[in-house]
């Protein structure tokens, strides 16, 4: 591969092999291996553990590195359908609290018993989905100052959706 095609866009591009790689290093100065990470887009967007935040512009902010081998060993292999959000709102403190970071799968909208990221109108809520014979699910908050609900997934409108599964969070303390 030659340097003309950079410049003219004739011939063969390069391999990703043939590229030249960057350093990068840790806070430690030791240097890291940047294939060992997935990068996940970063949305400026909170499920709202309380009553719903609307749905904003939906363009990532930034990405945030996770280490590959989590991932696709413990999350999933499919990694396109990853992203990351803020939760808002107390409907579920003490297991997602208001500002906590949360990684959702969006491969994952048939309900399981965990927690999910739903749109109900305009709305995205993280809420504890159970699922009980019949096709329903009951959608559940941490605080019970918020009555649980039902959602009957045989009945499901246009206005409803299960966006996908939480998988992780972080917080600051």
């Amino acid at each position: 591969c030659s340097i003309d095609w950079l410049l003219t866009g004739e011939g063969e591009p390069f391999s990703n092999a043939e590229l030249p790689k960057a350093t990068t290093y840790d806070t430690l100065g030791n240097p890291v291996d940047i294939d060992e990470f997935i990068f996940v887009p970063r949305y400026d967007i909170h499920a709202a553990a309380g009553h719903g935040q609307l749905v904003g512009d939906e363009k990532p902010m930034f990405t945030m590195a996770f280490r590959r081998y989590w991932i696709e060993n413990y999350v999933t292999r499919d990694t396109k359908n990853l992203s990351v959000i803020s939760v808002k709102g107390d409907s579920m403190e003490g297991v997602l609290n208001d500002g906590d970071t949360i990684l959702i799968n969006r491969s994952e909208t048939t309900p399981r018993d965990g927690l999910y990221v739903l749109r109900i109108n305009e709305n995205l809520l993280v809420k504890r989905l159970q699922v009980i014979p019949g096709g329903i699910v009951n959608v559940i908050s941490a605080n019970e100052a918020y009555p649980a609900f039902e959602i009957d997934l045989n009945k499901m409108t246009e206005d409803v959706a299960i966006i996908g599964r939480v998988e992780w969070f972080g917080r600051i303390i």
